[in-house]
């Protein structure tokens, strides 16, 4: 097999997003018809990137641009080299990165494979600090991409693009099952309509024998206590290190920064909130982890860890919304812990708890499957690219 060292540019065009506005004066720049990518929505993709949590008005895209689907994003901030294929028309800002392969030259999903496999772990000696990396795109394009002939980088991403295949209906699995058990949340704790509701009557707004209790009676809350930076690493020294939602996923947190010094703990299956913009985003830790300023860990006092978890979601269904609904660039310790979930009666509780259990841990055997899948892959390029398999 022939294979050719190539800049980026050499493959397609490189061309940087474009958003540069104040966010306290971009608010009329939100809310239209045009999908906005950012780096959190690429690094929660899979192959393809069609999920997103923010739109452009028509002002929003006149300081932008549309890119066209097929256009491949790299993020050079935060988490960088993070990578996935427009399945969609998009904006995306100026911390993203679209190339956009010559027919002839490149295939899309190679060049992704080649930085998912191969190139991510060259980029950290380009990075200016652990805990907020940049790559610039003139760094970017001084570093060269080992590429055979198309014909083989096609069949290469034919084979790898299987794993995704498969990793991309576990995905669709999980954000099924997780709908339904926020769903069925929904239909008993805010609609009440719950099993028996028929003969329960509704005093001060909730069902007879339920409460309204702030967070802190039901749950421990842990706030997070940032270590100095130069205890940050990304050789895996210490313990996993959080401060806010840059490694945030669809559910579960990964771990990219480690902290050598112990502040605040958050133990495995602890529920994290982030508590600075976007305050109220939620997701999931499986393993023990040092607990940076920007987040809280949220503990059930009873054990009902799933249930917690779907009413928190439910209580931030937006982001930067607490409390009244007051939108903060953050929040405190006092202000989280004072925050109102309705407590059911302890029957259906425990019901609820033990039909959501049973589908968390499905959830949590999934994304281990990916995991796995991901590992394989990735596994997969070089020994391709190397002809230790045949193509």
């Amino acid at each position: 097999m022939t294979v050719h060292e190539l800049t980026l540019d050499q493959l397609g065009e490189i061309s940087r997003g474009r958003s540069r506005h104040r966010p306290r004066d971009a608010a009329f720049l939100y809310g239209g018809p045009f999908p906005f990518v950012q780096t959190g929505d690429v690094k929660r993709a899979g192959l393809y990137l069609t999920e997103y949590e923010q739109t452009y008005s028509e002002a929003g895209l006149a300081q932008s641009r549309l890119w066209p689907a097929g256009t491949l994003c790299i993020t050079i901030a935060a988490n960088i080299a993070d990578t996935a294929i427009l399945g969609i028309n998009a904006c995306f800002p100026d911390s993203v990165i679209g190339f956009t392969a010559a027919p002839e030259k490149a295939d899309t999903r190679f060049v992704k494979y080649l930085f998912d496999g191969v190139l991510k772990t060259r980029f950290r000696s380009f990075t200016q600090g652990a805990a907020q990396d940049n790559l610039s795109q003139e760094k970017l394009l001084s570093i060269k991409f080992p590429v055979p002939e198309l014909r083989v980088q096609k069949r290469i991403a034919d084979i790898l693009s299987a794993c995704d295949e498969l990793i991309e209906n576990n995905r669709r699995r999980i954000a099924l099952l997780e709908d339904a058990v926020r769903t069925l949340y929904c239909e008993w704790f805010v609609r009440f309509r719950f099993p028996g509701h028929e003969h329960v009557r509704i005093i001060d707004g909730i069902p007879n024998g339920w409460e309204r209790r702030p967070l802190i009676a039901l749950a421990e809350v842990i706030m997070g206590q940032s270590p100095k930076s130069q205890f940050y690493n990304e050789v895996g020294d210490g313990l996993p290190f959080h401060q806010g939602v840059t490694d945030y996923g669809f559910r579960f947190v990964s771990h990219r920064v480690f902290s050598s010094v112990i502040t605040k703990i958050a133990e495995a299956g602890d529920i994290l909130v982030s508590v600075r913009a976007p305050v109220g985003r939620i997701n999931i830790t499986r393993d023990k982890i040092v607990l940076g300023r920007g987040l809280a860990a949220v503990r059930s006092r009873s054990g009902h860890q799933s249930f917690l978890f779907y009413a928190l979601k439910s209580h931030f269904y937006a982001e930067d919304i607490i409390g009244t609904g007051a939108i903060y660039a953050a929040t405190n310790k006092k202000e989280l812990e004072r925050q109102e979930l309705v407590e059911p009666s302890p029957v259906l509780l425990r019901e609820f708890q033990d039909q959501a259990g049973a589908v968390d841990s499905q959830i949590l055997c999934l994304t281990a499957q990916n995991e796995r899948l991901a590992q394989a892959r990735d596994l997969l390029l070089p020994r391709l690219m190397n002809g230790e398999m045949a193509v």
